[in-house]
């Protein structure tokens, strides 16, 4: 034998990923899974594109395992699968960590640094961390082209999402409108609908609310005959809103009352209209309620409970066109002030909560503004200095002059530098000048969900922003049709998260006001009659040279920029980005200048865009999109939180542009918590280093424990622990039977070379191993073709552990070194061989360093394959011939009848070395006694006892009893617990008989259909004196625990072969080397010994066994008492 098997002093996963990834790096095997495939069918994946000025996480080791799994398992499946890296390199993360850097905010862009300067820093900064994240995509196996990715900033980039916005333009799919928007102050930019749906937007806060009092101006016109003050009650939990009030809006046919009584903070009397459903809501602590109205003469000011006088009604319509005092002065709206402060109608207004009148502000809230202009109600805007009509708020979040005594302050604390928020909130301070103008009917502090912004975790306001839009709601069905072809993993987020997001999708606000991003390509009149949309940097040079020749710039930015030029050379002499295109005046077909419209696109369109702009497509590459080569793609995965974020971008863009979907396949995965279920956090600091993590335990236990612990789309709860588990467990166990393979293999120095041996000459225990490990196969290259690698891991775990390892290796143990017959030495070599390089092939995917290894090792010593690595070979064919159901149904039979055997002892502390005299097994039907006895001499061999008895089930040994299993049922059936567990305490042997037959049981209970299975019953049987018994899923075994002389003086040798075993271990004696053997103990012990000297000798190799009074060189050992017996070893020379 030239080559050996490689044999190692111990397991060291974190030193197996180096040396792997060395050679992995000199033999570019990353770049030969792609070019060895070469004319392949194509797997197309698309890479989510990280923000590289960001740290990665333990998160990402998460995510990046998912998308690595599928597209190594393709690859051995025959595919060709490229993978591009990506970058997203704009947008709000990068523009705020820049501001910080530099200590700036937005509003100092263009005053203390130039736009020019700023881009640049962001430019800069955008790629701060990619040497970490390469380092990390590395460490941890994932395989992604790094040297050539995508950048969401280059040019070409750029040019294509340019294209993709002409093409919504030219299909009348993008318009300018000024609605009410979600807007980040803190961020100074408007957000789009599905940003601030993000995961964790939504915030429970405490804010203070307000139920103010708008004084009725003639409550001669009102329905209501009353006598002093009347107020229209309406709640807010934005009092900073009360000053931009212009309306109250009711529900027509809602039911109103008037109510009388005093207020609590002024104690004046008051008549107060809000809905009758409401009363009792907003009466009910320190109110009480009186019958008549003159009863409320005797309350005094001060008292503990406030009477209130419930008068007359009527419906929402009567109070239609009543007009109200403006509650806070300040100013009045610039534009129709005279159809101002009146109660209009809204078909939103409920009597859920509240009063039943909403306070209306239309210049923040998008229901708020329809109503108000359905009605004809002017939004509170004032003019400003340059006589542009805007809130009573300014873009930063604070009040405009005009709000005379807030002027200044921030309408939200959270808005404030740290540190300098004042003690008393806009809403408080508000609140109390309600208070003391008898304004206020309630101030109480309110909890509800709020929504933050995705970035800076501030809260956002809705404000009016003059913005573009893509009109998703025309596609809105024909996006929601072709979702319904996608294969979900889970399908509940595409059919209820997903799905329910695309049914209710609003059009989507393209518009940031920022300034590192991809400028909106649309130039535009002063007076916005002419417009023109640029879908290619040829396009656009084309019109400057227009408006050079018209005289309005004087030459053309683009002139060096070649069309049709499509070299690197040639696109980076340009660049795209705001500070230069922001110079560029056109002509329009009229004559007049445009200039280009002043905000960028959301960042979400700019990845969302990759499958076309990775490839700068339509101007290259158009075989790869058009022939379907590269798009769409087959697979993609990222987090539960991409579900509004690239998923809905990638999916509404395809959809819009193309008309098909984006990708076929997406598994959402969940979070990574910490061991305890928290979201880590530095704040928390429960994060984990995700490279202090690799150091340490090494990626292939990290992606295993990730990947198996929990399925993809759950939340995974991270504990080291875990890990260590999964190196012990599996890791260790598949390296003790690989270390076990070589060391014997080496001896007889197996090597493959001989010729195969066909399955009717192996022995029966092979061929069921070999069975199983067809069924692992198939069951594995299902589990991974349906997205499920959580269920292919645990299959693979499972058989290595309990099938592979404690069955197979542990009874064919002499096989290896006690074998006469060389063809049966020959049939275990070659079936173990062929179970541990099959286990290194489908376990690959999850941990691509060890498998690696583990094949490269097995390789070595038979030099079967030319492949340099386990990611060059294909996926192994399932042999039908080769599984035997049957065969496979006896051995898990043998091996449930001996897990429950060796419970039994271990419950009793009785120890396997012990023989037993008997167990008895019932039988349930004619399948299971052949098959029982099929295996009945390898059950006693390995439970250690000396007889087996099949009995009938309807025996009078065993007496067996049942009752539901509540925690089960429970959940299922909790209305009919009672009656099930009545007719089950009336049930016979024969009925418990006919349940484990059939493992269920079905019927009717109080009229409805019951189904129950073997896990919603506790069946027991009765212990017998001097026997052991078990249960388990309709399986029952009894152990005769006696032990006669001759069975203890069994159990007293078998001790023996124990410790002088281990003890040749210590010796570092070979497994052929004879030995000499002493013994001194107790007379009890010698006896046994003596009974079963043949035994002894011929399992330790002892050429001698003596006993006599020891000195020197001995062993303590301990078979009854302690130090019980002495042992002198040495080897025999030949």
């Amino acid at each position: 034998m030239n080559n050996k098997y490689p044999e190692y002093k111990g397991l060291n996963l974190p030193e197996i990923s180096k040396e792997i990834q060395d050679l992995w790096d000199r033999n570019a095997v990353f770049e030969a899974s792609v070019s060895s495939r070469e004319g392949a069918k194509p797997f197309v994946f698309f890479e989510g594109p990280p923000s590289a000025n960001g740290m990665p996480g333990i998160h990402h080791v998460m995510a990046r395992s998912i998308k690595d799994i599928f597209c190594r398992f393709k690859t051995l499946k025959g595919f060709q699968v490229k993978r591009k890296a990506g970058w997203d390199t704009h947008g709000l993360p990068v523009e705020l960590g820049v501001e910080k850097e530099l200590g700036i905010t937005k509003e100092d862009i263009g005053k203390k640094i130039s736009v020019d300067a700023y881009n640049s820093a962001c430019k800069k900064a955008v790629m701060k961390y990619t040497d970490v994240w390469n380092d990390l995509t590395k460490k941890m196996g994932y395989w992604v082209d790094m040297d050539d990715p995508y950048v969401t900033y280059k040019s070409k980039y750029m040019e294509t999402v340019w294209w993709l916005i002409s093409e919504l333009y030219n299909n009348d799919l993008l318009y300018k409108g000024y609605t009410i928007q979600p807007y980040s102050p803190k961020a100074g930019t408007g957000l789009s609908s599905h940003e601030i749906n993000q995961p964790g937007c939504y915030q429970d806060v405490k804010d203070t609310s307000a139920v103010a009092q708008f004084k009725v101006t003639d409550n001669t016109k009102s329905p209501f005959n009353i006598d002093g003050e009347l107020f229209l009650l309406a709640w807010t939990t934005t009092p900073w809103t009360l000053p931009s009030n212009t309306a109250l809006t009711v529900g027509e046919k809602i039911e109103y009352v008037c109510v009388t009584t005093y207020n609590q903070y002024t104690f004046k009397r008051s008549n107060l209209i809000l809905a009758k459903n409401l009363v009792n809501y907003q009466f009910s602590k320190g109110y009480f309620s009186v019958d008549h109205i003159n009863d409320l003469e005797s309350y005094e000011e001060g008292a503990k409970k406030i009477p209130f006088y419930v008068g007359d009604s009527c419906l929402g319509k009567d109070l239609l066109g009543l007009r109200y005092e403006q509650l806070l002065n300040y100013c009045l709206p610039a534009e129709n002030p005279e159809n101002a402060f009146q109660v209009i109608s809204g078909d939103f207004v409920t009597t859920e909560d509240g009063t039943g009148i909403v306070h209306t502000a239309p210049t923040f809230g998008a229901d708020d503004a329809k109503v108000a202009k359905d009605a004809g109600v002017p939004p509170m805007l004032v003019r400003d200095e340059y006589d542009s009509l805007v809130p009573l708020v300014d873009l930063q979040g604070r009040f405009r002059k005009e709000v005379t005594d807030f002027a200044g302050m921030y309408v939200k604390n959270e808005y404030y530098p740290d540190g300098e928020a004042p003690d008393k909130s806009a809403d408080i301070e508000i609140c109390v000048k309600l208070k003391t103008e008898n304004r206020a009917f309630k101030v109480e502090k309110y909890e509800h969900s709020y929504p933050h912004c995705w970035r800076t975790d501030k809260p956002i306001l809705y404000y009016p922003l003059d913005s573009w839009f893509i009109n998703v709601t025309k596609h809105k069905q024909r996006m929601v049709d072709l979702n319904n072809t996608i294969n979900w993993k889970p399908e509940a987020t595409g059919t209820g998260r997903f799905g329910k997001w695309l049914e209710n999708a609003n059009d989507w606000n393209l518009s940031r006001s920022r300034y590192w991003g991809i400028p909106i390509p649309i130039w535009r009149t002063e007076d916005g009659l002419e417009q023109k949309c640029m879908g290619s940097v040829e396009q656009l040079k084309n019109e400057c040279q227009l408006s050079v020749e018209a005289g309005i710039m004087s030459e053309n930015p683009l002139k060096d920029f070649t069309p049709g030029d499509m070299s690197e050379a040639n696109y980076n002499q340009i660049d795209l980005h705001k500070h230069i295109v922001d110079g560029i005046v056109l002509v329009s077909d009229s004559g007049k200048p445009m200039n280009r419209e002043s905000d960028l696109m959301d960042v979400w369109f700019d990845s969302g865009s990759m499958p076309y702009a990775q490839w700068h497509y339509p101007f290259e590459n158009k075989d790869k999109i058009e022939n379907s080569t590269a798009y769409p793609a087959d697979f993609i995965a990222e987090g539960v939180d991409q579900t509004r974020g690239w998923f809905y971008t990638l999916h509404a863009i395809s959809s819009m542009v193309f008309g098909k979907v984006a990708y076929k396949n997406v598994v959402s995965n969940g979070l990574v918590l910490d061991k305890k279920g928290q979201k880590m956090s530095k704040r928390l600091g429960n994060g984990i280093d995700p490279f202090e993590t690799l150091r340490k335990y090494g990626p292939d236990a990290t992606r295993w424990y990730m990947i198996t612990n929990a399925q993809p789309w759950d939340n995974l709860k991270f504990d080291i622990d875990g890990i260590l588990e999964v190196q012990r467990k599996f890791f260790g166990t598949l390296y003790n039977t690989y270390s076990f393979f070589s060391l014997y293999a080496n001896l007889d120095e197996f090597d493959y070379s001989q010729k195969e041996l066909s399955l009717e000459d192996r022995t029966e225990i092979d061929r069921w191993i070999l069975s199983k490990l067809h069924s692992l196969v198939q069951n594995v290259e299902d589990s991974y073709s349906s997205y499920e690698p959580t269920r292919a891991g645990r299959a693979i775990q499972e058989f290595v552990t309990e099938q592979l390892s404690n069955w197979y290796v542990r009874l064919c143990r002499r096989r290896f070194w006690k074998n006469d017959d060389p063809n049966d030495k020959l049939a275990a070599y070659q079936t173990l061989y062929t179970c541990l390089e099959t286990v290194a092939v489908i376990g690959s995917p999850i941990a691509p360093f060890f498998m690696d290894r583990l094949y490269l090792d097995l390789n070595k010593g038979s030099q079967k394959s030319k492949s340099k690595s386990v990611h060059l070979v294909d996926f192994p064919v399932v042999n039908s011939a080769v599984i035997q159901k049957d065969l496979e149904k006896q051995m898990e039979l043998a091996q449930r009848i001996c897990s429950l055997v060796l419970g039994l002892r271990k419950k009793e502390r009785i120890r396997v070395r012990q023989p037993l005299q008997k167990i008895m097994v019932p039988v349930l039907d004619m399948e299971t006694e052949i098959n029982l006895k099929h295996v009945r001499e390898l059950i006693l061999s390995e439970v250690n006892v000396k007889s087996l008895e099949m009995i009938k089930e309807d025996n009078e040994v065993l007496v067996k009893s049942i009752k539901p299993n509540f925690k089960t049922i429970g959940p299922k059936y909790g209305k009919h617990m009672k009656a099930i567990a009545a007719f089950i305490s009336q049930w016979t042997a024969e009925d418990i008989y006919d349940l484990e037959s059939k493992g269920l049981w079905k019927g009717a209970v109080n009229g409805d259909e019951i189904v129950l299975d073997l896990n919603d019953f506790v069946i027991e049987t009765k212990d017998i004196p001097g026997w052991l018994v078990a249960n388990e899923d309709g399986l029952t075994v009894a152990l005769d625990i006696s032990i006669s002389e001759d069975l203890k003086s069994e159990g007293i040798a078998r001790e023996l072969v124990n410790r002088v075993q281990n003890l040749r271990k210590q010796k570092g004696l070979e497994v052929t080397d004879r030995i000499s053997l002493v013994l001194e103990t107790n007379e009890a012990i010698q006896v046994a010994i003596e009974r079963n000297k043949a035994y002894v000798a011929e399992e330790v190799l002892a050429s001698d066994i003596s006993f006599t009074n020891l000195n020197g060189d001995i062993h303590f050992e301990t078979i009854e008492e302690e130090n019980d017996l002495k042992i002198s070893l040495k080897k025999k020379e030949a």
